[in-house]
């Protein structure tokens, strides 16, 4: 197995309301999964192979709750990646290389039934994890807005948290606001103001590298 690792930046956008039951073992509350998840590698590596300021891009449809499986996917990594750095991104996103389960990517997989010829694209993605911003464009593919949730009186920002401690994904994620829509490719979604969360990542083959006690 290759060792990786990096350091980044995540916008998901999901169908559920804003808490996501998913992040609580309980059941999708619009009985389905679709999503969009957006990452901005800042630093990292799939053995010797570079993956600085690279970004992929997930679309995901589930039929019912995750864990029962018969998903759908599309994998877009950034068209800038050379063709070591394509099949690193394409293993660490698929799975590989990665202890079972460890993380998202390697959990998402094993419920995926039809997977979609990868896409190799310009990828124009920006999130501020603090800020809880984001947004992504691909043409001819998706756009995905991210944006806090407001209070509906006042349009106070709320700055709501998930923290897991045990997660396969983050440690923390902040919680927003966030809309996608496929614009072409083999799928099609619409997701109008629905959970997003914006997280700082640090992921490797053996899953979430944990903060210092």
């Amino acid at each position: 197995m290759t060792y990786w690792e990096f350091t980044g930046r995540e916008l998901a956008n999901c169908t559920c309301e804003y808490g996501c039951n998913c992040q609580f073992n309980a059941l999708p509350d619009k009985g389905h999964c679709y999503a969009v998840a957006a990452v901005q590698v800042d630093q990292g590596k799939h053995g010797e192979t570079v993956l600085d300021g690279l970004k992929m891009v997930g679309i995901f449809k589930w039929p019912g709750p995750v864990h029962e499986g018969n998903g759908e996917a599309i994998a877009i990594v950034d068209e800038r990646a050379d063709a070591a750095q394509r099949d690193a991104l394409l293993k660490i996103m698929s799975g590989q290389d990665t202890d079972p389960f460890a993380t998202m990517f390697a959990v998402f997989s094993s419920t995926l039934t039809t997977m979609h010829e990868p896409v190799f694209a310009p990828i124009d993605f920006e999130v501020d994890v603090d800020g809880r911003r984001g947004r992504l464009s691909i043409d001819g593919y998706v756009e995905m807005n991210g944006e806090p949730i407001r209070n509906p009186v006042t349009g106070a920002e709320s700055r709501p948290q998930i923290v897991l401690p045990d997660g396969f994904e983050y440690e923390v994620a902040n919680i927003g606001s966030g809309s996608s829509h496929t614009t072409g490719g083999p799928m099609q979604l619409q997701i109008d103001s629905k959970y997003a969360q914006f997280a700082n990542l640090h992921l490797s083959s053996h899953g979430v590298v944990r903060a210092a006690a």
